[in-house]
């Protein structure tokens, strides 16, 4: 196990900056995710970490150890890729025996024939053996020892290609989007299994996705990533509820958050929609600013309700346990989405005005730049003049 820094690592390919100054820590048995949408920047620092990639700037730390000059081979790292990259012409156990064949006989004891006549490659080789098959015995996959990589379910393939990675004992996993080629039932069933593997092993983990449900569900921390820039960094739920930055805010979580347009005066109120929120900004700030608001933090009213927003029920999402309704409001360029449960959706019909309203304290307000503005102690929430 190991802890790995990044120390103001940046990236250029010409005039392309891919990463601008990265920061990052992640500590010895940490799960962490790297998440953001395609060409962030994402993969490239976790290539960069791995040594596939060099920085143009900045530093890289394993284990306290500078390995900015150390080869990719002597980074004790394991990496785990989207495309599985097993050899198909092995069988699972040989695919499995690779790296331990590379690492731990030499280039005579490697030879296909005389190989065999090299004094102690046979202990060499039970003990290559024994250490696949506990690995094998742990991801659940002795039954599959014996069969070769087109024969392999999607899921059977990614087992065997995190066991290939488990084989070396490394000091930190590196997974590029492994789950991407699985389909969405096998993908849930995976994230379970790679958050109990992780348990189990309490190794580090830096897991890379675009996919915000896993980088929710199996991380301790996530750090958020846009246009090579690392815009937030700490656990799932403060992320989540917490966002610092706009970009956050309507990236992470399904369906995004509303933003809805609002107006702050000299004093720090804040009018959003004809209605003064809540809360006041401290300190306070003049001018545009931006209102966002969790889809669950939005509550039905009945119809005619004073002091409520409203819009016109466009679209009505039935997902089973939760139904969307998404409303077009108003001052609004994209449609307010409600989360409610279904026996509350019941009466909704399309074209009709649908009135709700913010739980206190919920909403967070951006300036224009982007970044979250402060809010300070409760104010009474009332119509504007």
């Amino acid at each position: 196990m190991a802890g790995i820094k990044l120390r103001q690592v940046t990236k250029k390919y010409g005039s392309l900056n891919v990463l601008n100054s990265i920061d990052l820590d992640v500590a010895d048995g940490e799960f962490l995710t790297l998440v953001g949408p395609s060409g962030c920047g994402k993969s490239t620092t976790l290539r960069i970490i791995a040594g596939l990639e060099t920085q143009t700037t900045g530093d890289v730390e394993i284990d306290g150890a500078l390995v900015n000059e150390v080869r990719p081979s002597l980074r004790d790292l394991a990496m785990v890729f989207q495309s599985y990259a097993l050899y198909p012409h092995l069988t699972v156990q040989q695919n499995l025996m690779t790296p331990l064949r590379l690492r731990d006989l030499d280039f005579w004891e490697r030879l296909p024939l005389l190989g065999y006549l090299v004094p102690g490659r046979a202990s060499k080789m039970a003990k290559i053996k024994e250490e696949v098959h506990n690995v094998a015995a742990v991801l659940k996959i002795e039954p599959l020892l014996n069969r070769k990589p087109g024969q392999l379910s999607g899921g059977q393939r990614q087992r065997v290609a995190l066991g290939r990675a488990m084989v070396r004992n490394p000091a930190a996993f590196l997974m590029d989007e492994p789950l991407s080629n699985l389909d969405a039932s096998l993908r849930v069933h995976m994230r379970a299994e790679l958050s109990e593997l992780h348990r189990d092993l309490q190794s580090t983990f830096i897991y890379v996705t675009h996919d915000q449900a896993e980088a929710l569900t199996m991380s301790d921390r996530i750090a958020v990533m846009m246009d090579g820039d690392l815009l937030q960094l700490g656990p799932p739920d403060e992320v989540y509820q917490n966002p610092n930055d706009i970009r956050v805010a309507e990236f992470i979580g399904s369906p995004k958050m509303n933003i809805l347009p609002g107006r702050a005066d000299d004093t720090g109120k804040v009018i959003c929609l004809g209605f003064e929120l809540d809360q006041i900004l401290e300190p306070a700030t003049q001018g545009p600013v931006s209102v966002g608001l969790r889809p669950e933090h939005l509550t039905l009213q009945p119809t005619g309700t004073a002091e409520c927003f409203s819009g016109t029920l466009s679209y009505k999402e039935n997902l089973g346990s939760d139904v969307f309704l998404h409303l077009e409001t108003e001052g609004c360029e994209q449609k307010v989405v409600l989360r409610v449960k279904p026996t509350e959706a019941d009466y909704a019909q399309l074209g009709q005005t649908i009135c709700y309203s913010a739980e206190p304290g919920k909403m967070i307000v951006f300036g224009v730049d982007g970044k979250r503005l402060g809010l300070s102690a409760d104010h009474n929430q009332g119509q504007s003049d």
